[in-house]
């Protein structure tokens, strides 16, 4: 992990140890998520402080016990890939304020459209990073898992959005998927990116 940028690298270690302690406190029947997960408003559990909390937590353990690799594994990968170019492009101050306000702004899109339940995960923030990737580096040629043909950032990653999109106005059974958290920290990326790019256009070039 010597190569990988420090924000990024303490973020997949600080992830990764809340995911091992979520799997180890839910086997003692505890759940972590009672005070840290995104608690809808109108639940009476949501705290202020779960904005920044809930980013930081993942799904951990299936309904039968068995352990959730999934959500962990592909957020952190997306983090590793887009994170790391946009920390060494920024340098790591600037790139943990982008990941933190990616994050809380879809925390606040997710509130806005939640009646119930919870959410988890840095799936907001992390599409933040990946709106702001797609906006610096739209030419960069990005490759699917099984489709073995290149296609540029400019069209995946909005593709991805456009995806989520749809899913979150006609919400399929059973989806439990945070679309709107993840809409909400595109698009607050998506704005971030454009305001740096404007303030400081001859840093960037």
């Amino acid at each position: 992990m010597g190569s990988i940028p420090p924000v990024v690298k303490n973020l997949l270690i600080i992830n990764g140890l809340v995911w091992l302690a979520q799997i180890a406190f839910t086997k003692q029947g505890i759940m972590l998520e009672q005070w840290g997960a995104l608690s809808a408003i109108q639940s009476g559990f949501f705290r202020v402080w779960q904005l920044v909390t809930y980013m930081f937590m993942h799904q951990a353990v299936y309904s039968d016990g068995s352990i959730a690799f999934a959500h962990i594994l592909f957020n952190m990968f997306a983090l590793w890939t887009f994170g790391t170019t946009l920390e060494n492009f920024w340098g790591s101050k600037r790139f943990f304020t982008f990941y933190m306000l990616c994050g809380i702004f879809a925390g606040v899109a997710q509130l806005i459209t939640q009646s119930q339940g919870y959410a988890v995960g840095a799936s907001g923030a992390i599409m933040g990073v990946c709106a702001g990737f797609a906006f610096l580096f739209p030419n960069t040629e990005l490759y699917l898992m099984f489709i073995p043909i290149p296609i540029k950032a400019k069209y995946l990653i909005p593709g991805f959005i456009l995806l989520d999109l749809f899913s979150g106005i006609a919400p399929q059974t059973n989806d439990n998927v945070a679309h709107w958290a993840h809409l909400g920290g595109a698009l607050a990326g998506l704005i971030i990116v454009i305001i740096w790019n404007k303030t400081n256009r001859n840093k960037f070039y």
